[in-house]
């Protein structure tokens, strides 16, 4: 009779009721409000945006970028403009080198005139005549596209606008001084078109020298 007191016993030998106590150590983190947030990790809660930035953070930087852009297209608007009227100062500059050797010919003919023929009469004068003049509308015509000569006599050497073939001396002029001008310069605009090729004085260490000596013109 003692033997019905026993608890019964399932298939694998231990009581029945063991088998129907729940897991006292199983906790659902789940349920628990308080690290919920925790789990899906920093920058994601309230206030803050994909990249983990404030709204204001975010305005900041969006107001950075637009100023930038803004400046970038600026700038090349500027450039472009600039650009454009360079073309359009500048576009004639290959052309008016090429005529300039057309008016270094008509000089080099000036030149040659002899006096006597310059101070006849008749058809000799008249033709003289029209070359000076047609020498001195092409001046006029080169002017008027902003295409200025240098004729420095006189003047200090100057190494941006001049170039020196000779040396002179001489103690009728300080040194550097331009003393002859074999070819004229030329300038267009604001920049040069030829330089003006000259001889430069120097000075003189025998009373008695007067010939002209090359000089290094690569500087």
């Amino acid at each position: 009779m003692a033997e019905d007191n026993k608890p019964e016993e399932n298939e694998t030998g231990t009581p029945a009721e063991d088998a129907l106590e729940p897991d006292a150590g199983r906790e659902d983190a789940s349920a628990d409000p308080d690290t919920a947030g925790d789990a899906a990790g920093p920058g994601t809660g309230p206030g803050t945006g994909s990249g983990g930035m404030t709204p204001e953070e975010q305005i900041a930087d969006l107001k950075d970028k637009l100023l930038r852009a803004l400046a970038e297209n600026e700038n090349t608007i500027r450039r472009a403009r600039r650009e454009r009227e360079d073309a359009a100062k500048y576009a004639s500059a290959n052309f008016a080198r090429d005529m300039l050797s057309v008016g270094d010919n008509l000089h080099r003919a000036m030149a040659a005139i002899p006096d006597a023929l310059r101070d006849g009469e008749g058809e000799v004068k008249s033709f003289i005549e029209g070359v000076e003049m047609t020498g001195r509308e092409l001046l006029s015509v080169l002017e008027r596209h902003g295409i200025v000569r240098i004729s420095p006599m006189g003047e200090k050497f100057d190494h941006e606008k001049h170039e020196a073939l000779f040396e002179v001396p001489t103690a009728d002029a300080d040194p550097g001084t331009v003393v002859q001008v074999v070819e004229d310069g030329f300038m267009i605009h604001d920049r040069l078109l030829r330089p003006a090729r000259v001889g430069v004085a120097r000075a003189s260490a025998d009373p008695g020298e007067s010939e002209g000596h090359a000089v290094d013109t690569s500087a």
